[in-house]
């Protein structure tokens, strides 16, 4: 009998077979007596081969998922659902690695994303409070964050986010409208934090940070198998931090622990477990008058450190859990099932005196009161049935599911007056009169989505992805203060198409078309209808380059996309019309590497030309988007002695470029122009047997620079941070 080689795949490390939650699955009663007869005919087929001989393998060493693996990885399963290489997916992709937010010492999500094109995380500048999103010029910061894949739900922005990222394995952020996929959202992108996973082969890090404004962290991420049958893992992470901040009286207190579970009964087999809980006690991010920070006041210049609020009123306190798992079995090489869950609550607790004006003397601000008293409650599904088969040339990879999330939310908002403030000279401690209710809402929000995709592969080099969804989307509001209920039902489909082709010298053009939907809540005045869902509506162009035996990805994007139907303020009633349309169009460049050398290095840059097409205000039409740089460049590169008499020592560094934009000046011509600003960052690091020092500094020539405005505001950036730290690993 001639020899066979059996060509050997790497198990997948999220299956599961026997696990009865297969039986929560819509398509599992259906696939039930389909997958045990492939089951029993896959087995009947083994049986029957005999004197097989397995070809030479060259077995490596794997390195723990806790360990570097460098700023490049090969392949991404947000953008698809499933894992496939970035080179093969038509849609601009950056990923960020947990080494490269160790190298640059992040402290939250808005930090990890500085050197991404086509997003900007710190739209305001110093914000302590939450991440907000915009990518390729439309927010994301309510509808754009995930976490596992599954949406970060927030009905009437009732709550917020700020995600830790030190809990992260890695930051996915596909760009452009991922409806088909994942339902209503944003039309620029999402952002996909990946939960650091355990891992079978045992470890633990534990680090101490100090540094400036007196900040104080400590962190820990340990993990390994629990039997020595190799079939339970764990991990738990954790930080604390204690710091004050470059504002006077605003705290950062943050506590974050995560414990996560993996039981592999079987190679076909995985269930893994993950939680976290977190608190954080900070407070809100200072408005100062434009007059003094953007613009000449003849009072001098507004300090950056400067509390416009009262210290012994405010506060922003947020604390969240969450509970879920992600489930996966392969039933053989043609069918796989998965089902991801996760039940969330978040609280927020806000009070604050914040800059209302500023009045005739150019140094008193009026001010306001406003408390917030929100919570959300929910619940995320998501059935996944994946199917590899041919059809003559061509190979398939099907992925048909359906999710669902629901979501209960509460927003207790009462807003007054405040006393005023000399902002060159304040003295704190004045009564704040009790403010009331004007806003008082219970919400809820239910959404369901069916989709279908299927990726193509004909000959070697051409790849095709069709996409296809149909969501069904039901809110329902009580306004409690007015004693009315109102609800709202919306339906729709979306798509997206893809085409890639692999050149022999690693180049692979490709082109892609793709749409997004989000429900815009609310009646029309004049016609008493709900308003449609918004839509947008994308083409984009590029090309992906991975050189042959090098460990870089290089990747050009155009993108040309619509926002259409979004709501406007009526020029005339100020009540919510939908004539808002926007177009967004830029180019993207992306280069990551990481060498064998000990380098690793990220270069970006991205070009937005964002402007309103439609709107009740005649003035805004041609205006630039608000709060969008035109230009974004970015460059990042570490270097470690991988060997000699200095081994172990590294320096690294960086720059970031934002260009000028625009400032909110609130339905009137946009004339506020926002200059750009250079920013450098660095890092000085060394290994030692286990032990590893670094320093690290953000903003290190200490620039100040306005973030943005609004009205008659402004924000200030983050000024300059220096940290040192020692981390021990076992």
């Amino acid at each position: 009998m001639p020899n066979k080689k059996i060509k050997l795949k790497e198990a997948n490390s999220a299956t599961a077979a026997k696990w009865r939650l297969i039986a929560l699955l819509p398509l599992g009663a259906a696939l039930n007596g389909t997958v045990l007869a492939a089951d029993a005919d896959t087995d009947k087929k083994t049986a029957d081969k005999q004197e097989l001989t397995l070809p030479t393998v060259e077995v490596k060493e794997k390195k723990p998922d806790n360990l570097s693996l460098g700023y490049r990885i090969d392949s991404s399963s947000t953008a698809t659902k499933t894992d496939t290489p970035l080179i093969e997916t038509p849609q601009s992709i950056s990923v960020v690695t947990n080494d490269q937010m160790e190298a640059q010492d992040v402290s939250n999500i808005a930090e990890a994303l500085r050197y991404t094109p086509g997003v900007q995380s710190e739209t305001f500048g110093f914000e302590p409070r939450m991440t907000q999103i915009t990518m390729r010029g439309f927010d994301a910061t309510y509808t754009g964050l995930y976490r596992d894949g599954l949406k970060l739900v927030n009905p009437g922005t009732a709550v917020s986010y700020n995600l830790e990222p030190f809990g992260a394995e890695r930051i996915e952020v596909p760009r452009g409208p991922a409806s088909v996929l994942y339902g209503q959202g944003s039309a620029g992108g999402l952002v996909n934090y990946v939960s650091k996973r355990p891992t079978f082969d045992p470890f633990g890090t534990i680090k101490f940070e100090a540094g400036s404004y007196d900040r104080l962290q400590g962190e820990l991420d340990v993990g390994g198998a629990i039997d020595k049958q190799k079939t339970v893992a764990y991990r738990l992470t954790a930080l604390g931090r204690d710091s004050d901040t470059q504002v006077d009286y605003v705290k950062d207190k943050h506590i974050y622990v995560a414990p996560a579970l993996t039981w592999k009964p079987s190679d076909k087999t995985t269930v893994t477990f993950l939680s976290h809980y977190q608190k954080d006690e900070t407070q809100p991010s200072q408005r100062l008058p434009k007059a003094g920070t953007l613009t000449g006041n003849p009072n001098g210049k507004i300090p950056t450190n400067r509390f416009t609020g009262e210290p012994d009123v405010d506060r922003y306190n947020r604390e969240e859990f969450a509970l879920g798992y992600l489930f996966e079995h392969r039933f053989n090489d043609l069918l796989t099932l998965r089902q991801n869950t996760r039940y969330y609550n978040s609280k927020l607790d806000v009070r604050s005196v914040y800059t209302a004006g500023l009045k005739p003397d150019r140094r008193t601000i009026s001010r306001y009161y406003y408390e917030i008293d929100g919570s959300v409650d929910g619940f995320n599904l998501d059935n996944q049935a994946q199917f590899k088969f041919s059809t003559g040339i061509l190979a398939h990879t099907l992925l048909a599911g359906l999710d669902f999330q629901h979501t209960d939310a509460t927003n207790v908002l009462p807003f007054g007056s405040a006393p005023d403030l000399d902002i060159y000279n304040p003295v704190y401690g004045a009564a704040v009169p009790a403010a009331s209710p004007y806003q008082n809402d219970a919400m809820t929000q239910d959404q369901i989505g069916l989709y279908l995709q299927d990726q193509i592969k004909f000959t070697e080099k051409w790849r095709a992805s069709l996409g296809g969804r149909f969501d069904m989307a039901d809110s329902e509001t009580n306004n409690r203060l007015a004693g009315t209920r109102s609800s709202q039902s919306d339906s729709e489909p979306t798509g997206r198409a893809g085409l890639v082709y692999l050149a022999d010298n690693g180049l692979a053009p490709y082109f892609s078309y793709a749409q997004s939907f989000l429900p815009a809540l609310g009646t029309d005045a004049n016609t008493k209808r709900a308003f449609k869902p918004e839509t947008g509506e994308q083409y984009e162009f590029g090309v992906k380059f991975q050189p042959k035996n090098q460990n870089s990805f290089i990747t050009l994007a155009y993108f040309d996309l619509t926002r259409q139907n979004y709501l406007t303020l009526d020029s005339l009633t100020f009540e919510n019309v939908q004539k808002g349309e926007a177009h967004s169009r830029g180019v993207e460049l992306e280069g990551v590497a990481s060498f064998d050398n000990g380098l690793n290095l990220t270069a970006g840059y991205s070009y937005l030309d964002a402007k309103v097409t439609k709107s009740s205000f005649a003035d805004e039409v041609g205006e630039p988007l608000e709060y969008v740089p035109n230009h974004k460049a970015t460059l990042w590169a570490d270097y470690t002695v991988p060997s000699g008499v200095a081994k172990g020592w590294g320096i690294g560094g960086g720059a970031r470029y934002i260009g000028t934009s625009i400032g909110n000046t609130y339905y009137a011509r946009n004339t506020t122009e926002i200059p750009g600003y250079v920013l450098f960052d660095s890092t000085v690091h060394y290994t030692w047997k286990q032990v590893q020092v670094a320093f690290n500094m953000q903003n290190m020539l200490d620039k100040e620079y306005v973030a943005t405005a609004f009205g008659d505001s402004a924000t200030y950036g983050a000024r300059r941070m220096v940290t040192g730290s020692i981390k021990y690993s076992f």
